[in-house]
């Protein structure tokens, strides 16, 4: 009898992980439930719990994906604000539900912090990079205002026939002090 092959932890954290996404896209955050992710992979929950110690978890690394993706799309235009605030509400836009769990859902995940994941500090290094200052601070505000319109325009709670002059005027109001 041959010794029964270890599971790919790895591999397994990814179909969770894509599973949790599809489930959140389809039918909403609610809708993810560690009962609902067994059943959408054919696995049992005590599976699932050999990766992840509770949907917590599972929402806190579909939000590290998310990270790893704005980064992504932040350095694939060019290091110029308005070609990366741009970027940001166009990656919002496009995945309202990985969206939410990166900002707006209760996380684990530390921010600004020495503990800070890889992924988020790598998507805020490509703010920082359009927004230079000493410390940070300039991407932190460029930062908090796209998200405060990808919120609000998502919520349907801004004139969307002037999305571009919000976007224009937050770009004036960021590169102006340092005339970038």
């Amino acid at each position: 009898m041959s010794p029964k092959a270890s599971p790919d932890l790895a591999l397994r954290r990814l179909s969770v992980v894509l599973a949790a996404r599809e489930i959140a896209e389809s039918d909403g955050w609610p809708a993810v439930t560690m009962r609902r992710l067994a059943g959408a992979l054919g696995a049992t929950q005590p599976v699932l719990y050999t990766v992840f110690a509770g949907r917590q978890d599972v929402v806190d690394a579909v939000a590290l994906s998310g990270f790893e993706e704005l980064a992504v799309a932040l350095e694939a235009v060019e290091v110029v604000p308005m070609e990366r605030m741009q970027a940001y509400l166009r990656f919002a836009t496009a995945h309202p539900r990985l969206y939410e769990a990166m900002f707006s859902m209760p996380s684990g995940l530390p921010f600004a912090s020495d503990g800070t994941p890889g992924e988020l500090r790598r998507a805020f290094a490509a703010l920082r990079e359009a927004f230079p200052d000493k410390d940070g601070t300039r991407a932190e505000v460029a930062w908090s205002a796209l998200h405060g319109l990808a919120t609000l325009q998502h919520g349907g709670r801004l004139r969307a026939d002037l999305a571009q002059a919000r976007l224009e005027l937050t770009h004036a109001m960021l590169t102006r002090a340092e005339g970038l």
